[in-house]
């Protein structure tokens, strides 16, 4: 899946989903994301990890688009962690005060 220059690829194990995303989330595509997600929860995949080792930039959309899907897993008994964080992730996430919340 991809829209613009975000490139988003899912994996399922039998324990979680992992979605990889490539490029940059910015205000213009973050919602794909969010799509894949909103699909994620209705499939009932509670447990979902993304790997963002290949994000060149986040942007607050994407931010938002990330924590709407954390709350909901969450809610639902699930979990959402960020997995093998870029440094344009870490940095990005770090300047909000997610890091402890969102990397796994």
């Amino acid at each position: 899946m991809g829209d613009g220059n975000l490139v988003i690829t899912r994996e399922d194990t039998s324990d979680n989903v992992k979605i990889a995303v490539r490029g940059r989330m910015d205000s213009m595509n973050a919602a794909e994301l969010g799509r894949v997600l909103e699909q994620l929860a209705k499939e009932g995949r509670i447990h979902i990890v993304l790997d963002m080792s290949l994000v060149e930039y986040l942007c607050s959309t994407g931010i938002r688009v990330i924590l709407k899907a954390y709350k909901e897993a969450k809610a639902a008994g699930g979990t959402l962690g960020i997995a093998h964080p870029s440094e344009c992730v870490r940095n990005v996430l770090g300047l909000v005060a997610l890091n402890e919340m969102l990397i796994a």
